[in-house]
């Protein structure tokens, strides 16, 4: 065999003894010291008293979600099902039924169920994307703060409501 190590020949790396001093570790936490303060009087804090004073989000920012009304004040969701299969984190639901006729001719089937999970969502906003319709939009809304899980997951009129 061509090996560099036969197996009776041990491989040691090589490095060198700690002093004493390296071993009580005192100049790595001296150091550490030295850059957290140098950094706590270098730099504006950016600190947000949130109650009080709500942060400015940049017009690119993807928050909670929206179904978009028409003319007619009818959702604009056909029930085509392609924000659902583009969503890479499978948390919108919709289940789909034939249009009433009160509704419209101008489609076939609408929502009547349409759930968004906001805990799985991860706002990467490909469900905007995909839409064909442009029934769904991502608002510059943060996500509230809820007591309990089942708030987080929005139905048709909540995300209407948006």
């Amino acid at each position: 065999m061509n090996n560099l190590l036969d197996d009776k020949t041990e491989y040691k790396p090589r490095s060198r003894e700690m002093t004493f001093i390296e071993k009580l570790y005192l100049p790595a936490v001296f150091i550490g010291l030295v850059n957290t303060f140098k950094h706590l009087f270098k730099f504006k804090k950016f600190t947000t008293e949130y109650p009080e004073k709500k942060l400015v989000y940049a017009d690119r920012f993807r928050g909670e979600h929206r179904l978009k009304r028409d003319e007619k004040d009818r959702i604009k969701c056909v029930a085509c099902y392609m924000c659902a299969t583009a969503c890479p984190s499978q948390c919108i639901t919709i289940v789909a039924d034939k249009t009433p006729v009160d509704y419209g001719s101008d489609r076939e089937k609408y929502p009547i169920i349409f759930t968004i999970n906001e805990l799985r969502c991860i706002f990467c906003g490909y469900c905007v994307e995909a839409c064909p319709c442009d029934a769904i939009e991502m608002t510059q809304k943060h996500p509230v703060v809820y007591g309990s899980r089942q708030e987080f997951i929005y139905d048709r009129e909540k995300l209407l409501n948006n």
